[in-house]
C-alpha cells in the first residue's frame, strides 16, 4: 500500500494522464509523466515530467528509478517497454493485459472464450481468408485492424455490392479482422475497478453517442432495462477478473433487440480510465480517476453515488471555443485539457452537466 508522498509514474502524457495525476495530487500522491510527445498536456500538471522515446531505455531505466508503481494511460505502450518497466518496478494493469488488448482479434477471443456474446468475427491475414470471412460472417460487415485503431481509425465498414479486397486494400492489407455489423439500438459502456485482492466496484452504466466515429455524449443512468444494466455489469466483473486486472477499465457494449427482450454484446475494452467515464469527475462522489488511483496505490476502492441525472460532452476540435456558453449554466462543469492546437477530430475539453432535481 503506498503512503502520501509516494511516486505514480505515468506512461503517457494526454488528458488521461492530466486527470489521473490531479486525482492522485488530492490524495497526496506524486505523479511522474513519461511521454515522447514535446507539449504534453498532462506535463502541466505534474512534478515530474520526462520527454523521450518508449524504446529509450536509459531514460525509462530513469524513470523507473524514480517511481513506486506505474501505470498508463493509453494502450499502446509498447509491450517491450512494458515488460522492461515491470522487470524493475510495479506495473499495474499487468503487462500481460496490454497484449490480449492491443489486438482486436486476441481480444474478442479472449471475451468468446469467457462465453460472453461478441459480433461474429473472423481472423484476415490473406485474399484467402478475406474470402472465406466473408462467406462466414456476410455482409454488412466490419473491417478492422488487429493493432492502433481508435476513434474510428483503421476500419472500413463494407457493405453488400462493395469490393472486400478494396476495403483490405484501403487498410494497406494489414492484419486484419471481419466483425458482423451489430444492429444495436444503443452503445454502452461500463467502468469498473478491482484491486489486487478481488474487491471490485462498477460505476453506473452509462449510454454513449458517437459522431464521426468519436464519442459525442454520454448520459447516465442509460436508457436501459434494470436487467441488461445488471448483465452489462457482471460482465465488466467477469472480464476484470479474468484478467486479475488492478485499476480501472471500461467495456464498450451493444445494446441489441434479442426477441420480445435485450441482450448486450462486448464491442471492445480498454485497460484505462475511459472518455466515457469522464461523467463521474463531477457527477459521481468519487471519479474514475480516483478509483483507478486508489486500486493502483493498494487503497480500498470508493462506492460512487451519483449526485443525479448526468450528461457528458466532448468539446472536440474547434467546439472548444464554445467553453465561454457553459460557464454560467447550472450543474454545468467546464473541463479543458489544456491542449494547444484545436484540430478536427480532438479532443480539447469536455462539459458535464449535472441535473439534481431528476
Amino acid at each position: 500500500m503506498l503512503k502520501p508522498g509516494a511516486t505514480i509514474g505515468i506512461l503517457g502524457g494526454g488528458q488521461l494522464g492530466r486527470m489521473l495525476a490531479q486525482a492522485a495530487a488530492r490524495l497526496g500522491l506524486n505523479c511522474h509523466v513519461f511521454s515522447s510527445e514535446a507539449n504534453a498536456c498532462s506535463a502541466q500538471v505534474v512534478p515530474r515530467f520526462t520527454r523521450a522515446e518508449f524504446s529509450d531505455h536509459a531514460a525509462l531505466e530513469k524513470f523507473a528509478q524514480d517511481c513506486d508503481v506505474i501505470t498508463y494511460e493509453f494502450e499502446n505502450v509498447p509491450a517491450e517497454s512494458a515488460s522492461f518497466l515491470a522487470a524493475r518496478k510495479p506495473v499495474l494493469p499487468d503487462p500481460a493485459v496490454l497484449a490480449t488488448t492491443q489486438d482486436r482479434l486476441i481480444e474478442k477471443s479472449f471475451v468468446a472464450n469467457l462465453g460472453i456474446p461478441t459480433a461474429p468475427f473472423a481472423g484476415v491475414a490473406t485474399a484467402a481468408e478475406l474470402a472465406a470471412a466473408v462467406a462466414k460472417i456476410g455482409l454488412p460487415a466490419v473491417l478492422k485492424t488487429r493493432r492502433l485503431g481508435y476513434d474510428g481509425k483503421g476500419q472500413m465498414t463494407i457493405r453488400p455490392g462493395d469490393s472486400p479486397e478494396k476495403a483490405w486494400s484501403e487498410l494497406r492489407q494489414a492484419p486484419c479482422i471481419l466483425e458482423g455489423f451489430v444492429p444495436f439500438e444503443r452503445e454502452l459502456s461500463v467502468v469498473v475497478a478491482r484491486t489486487r485482492d478481488g474487491a471490485v466496484e462498477c460505476f453506473e452504466v452509462t449510454e454513449n453517442e458517437h459522431r464521426n466515429h468519436i464519442l459525442h455524449r454520454s448520459k447516465v443512468p442509460a436508457a436501459a432495462p434494470a436487467a441488461v444494466a445488471d448483465e452489462a455489469r457482471r460482465i465488466a466483473e467477469r472480464i476484470a477478473g479474468a484478467f486479475e486486472y488492478v485499476g480501472v477499465l471500461a467495456v464498450e457494449l451493444f445494446l441489441v433487440r434479442d426477441g420480445i427482450g435485450h441482450q448486450v454484446l462486448v464491442n471492445e475494452i480498454a485497460p484505462r480510465v475511459h472518455n466515457s467515464g469522464h461523467w463521474t469527475l463531477d457527477g459521481a462522489s468519487i471519479s474514475q480517476f480516483e478509483q483507478h488511483i486508489r486500486g493502483i496505490a493498494g487503497w480500498p476502492l470508493g462506492k460512487p453515488v451519483r449526485h443525479g441525472r448526468v450528461e457528458m460532452t466532448n468539446l472536440i476540435g474547434p467546439e472548444v471555443e464554445t467553453y465561454p456558453q457553459w460557464l454560467s449554466v447550472p450543474g454545468a462543469t467546464v473541463v479543458l485539457y489544456g491542449k494547444g492546437e484545436a484540430r478536427p477530430g480532438r479532443k480539447m475539453g469536455h462539459v458535464t452537466r449535472v441535473f439534481r432535481d431528476e
